[in-house]
């Protein structure tokens, strides 16, 4: 297990410098701190006099938007603090919005302030990858919400990971924990070593598999610590077998 101590919030603070974004009540970029522009992919969006969304990858807009409505309807209690992937470098950011008004309380737009948490959640190096593709460090930890705080999870500690709509569920011997990264920027994100997407809703961590069964002809797995029943899509079947060094045949048809 791994021992390292979490960063508490206070030294989040006191470690990491922050970016600032400012948006009118239109939500286009009227502004932004130099730390933000050295981390967002300014030079190439030229994300300024534009919409917000139209700066982020099209599979991170919908949190940006859930964030920014979360402000409006509620601009005095403060949304939970949420995390998501920016692809133009791959990063974990862990992203607040408040909504911010004029001396008569009249909306005037969005400050959104965020801080580079990869260094905290990913590993040091980044796997060898092709030329071309981005570089992708692996998660070692795993962000989740709960209420006004963030948890991370040791990725060790996984047994699984499922599918909630744009989110995931992190499921651990202990806890069902909501992330509000996708199981697509999950999956990218793991030791392919140890975790396998075994269906189009299901991550499993190979190393906790306790047991295979055939449930009306489907081929489910189990996990130590938890009685649930995991499905395994036929297409996936055949590598995970091979994964666990059993042959198909060996499960029967």
């Amino acid at each position: 297990m791994d021992t390292r101590s979490v960063p508490s919030p206070l030294s989040l603070l006191e470690r990491f410098d922050m970016g600032v974004v400012h948006l009118d009540d239109e939500r286009r970029v009227v502004g932004m701190n130099d730390f933000a522009r050295r981390v967002l992919p300014v030079d190439q969006m030229q994300p300024f006099d534009r919409m917000v969304l139209s700066f982020h990858p099209e599979r991170s807009r919908p949190k940006v938007e859930f964030l920014l409505d979360q402000a409006a309807m509620c601009p005095v209690a403060s949304p939970p603090p949420m995390t998501m992937i920016i692809n133009i470098p791959e990063r974990v950011l862990l992203i607040k919005v408040s909504r911010t008004a004029d001396a008569r309380h009249t909306p005037t737009g969005y400050v959104l302030v965020f801080y580079d948490i990869t260094e905290v959640v990913a590993a040091d190096d980044a796997p060898a990858c092709k030329p071309g593709t981005p570089l992708r460090r692996q998660l070692q930890k795993i962000p989740t919400a709960s209420g006004q705080k963030i948890a991370f999870v040791n990725t060790e500690d996984v047994l699984r990971l499922q599918s909630d709509g744009h989110y995931t569920r992190v499921i651990t011997a202990q806890s069902n924990q909501f992330c509000n990264l996708g199981l697509g920027d999950l999956e990218g994100r793991l030791d392919p070593d140890h975790f396998m997407r075994v269906h189009r809703s299901h991550i499993v961590n190979l190393r906790a598999v306790s047991q295979l069964l055939r449930t009306d002809g489907r081929l489910m797995l189990r996990l130590h610590g938890e009685d649930a029943e995991v499905p395994v899509s036929r297409t996936s079947s055949p590598a995970l077998l091979a994964r666990l060094g059993m042959l198909p045949t060996s499960m029967g048809r």
